[in-house]
């Protein structure tokens, strides 16, 4: 023993032993070799399955961002053509509009037309039948009042419608005279 404490006496304590040395490099080694070997490869397998799934999702949502806009642009091209259509729709209904209206108007004018023109006929005809009664009645009384003045009868038809007719015809030429005067 005492041998054995002489040479542990003499050994450095700082210095470690050669065999530890040499187990700890061997163990550290196949450490190594393992983590190289399997440990390594799965982290870098974890890694790209990540950079993929991000790279996929960003490519996805950049294809959502396409399809968005051109969903948006879709969307304003048919707004646009919506706002086309009603203003085409608009002015066709303003046209429509003013054709019934002209068309009303043109028939409203035509009816007031004949209504004037059934009218004129009318005074027209009660004017004639006027005419016709009024010679009539100063016919006869002019009749009887030419034979009260010459003292006789006028009965015969034909002498009294001369002298009516003269009578008449000498009043329509003083009231022609009287209104070119004016």
């Amino acid at each position: 023993m005492s041998l054995l404490m002489a040479a542990e006496e003499g050994a450095n304590p700082l210095v470690p032993n050669i065999w530890e040395i040499v187990i700890t490099a061997i163990g550290f080694l196949i450490l190594l070799f393992i983590v190289a070997k399997y440990v390594i490869p799965m982290f870098e397998k974890i890694y790209q399955d990540r950079k993929e799934a991000i790279e996929g999702g960003l490519a996805k949502a950049e294809k959502a961002q396409a399809e968005a806009a051109a969903a948006r642009e879709e969307y304003n091209q048919q707004l646009e053509s919506a706002r086309l259509e009603a203003q085409r729709i608009r002015e066709e209904a303003r046209n429509e509009g003013e054709a019934i209206l002209a068309e009303f108007k043109e028939r409203a004018n035509v009816e007031a037309q004949r209504i004037t023109d059934n009218a004129q006929k009318t005074i027209e005809a009660e004017r004639a039948a006027a005419i016709v009664s009024l010679r009539s009645e100063v016919g006869s009384l002019a009749t009887t009042l030419a034979g009260k003045i010459v003292g006789e009868s006028l009965n015969d038809d034909e002498r009294s419608a001369r002298v009516v007719d003269r009578f008449l015809a000498d009043l329509e030429a003083e009231k022609q005279n009287a209104g070119a005067t004016r």
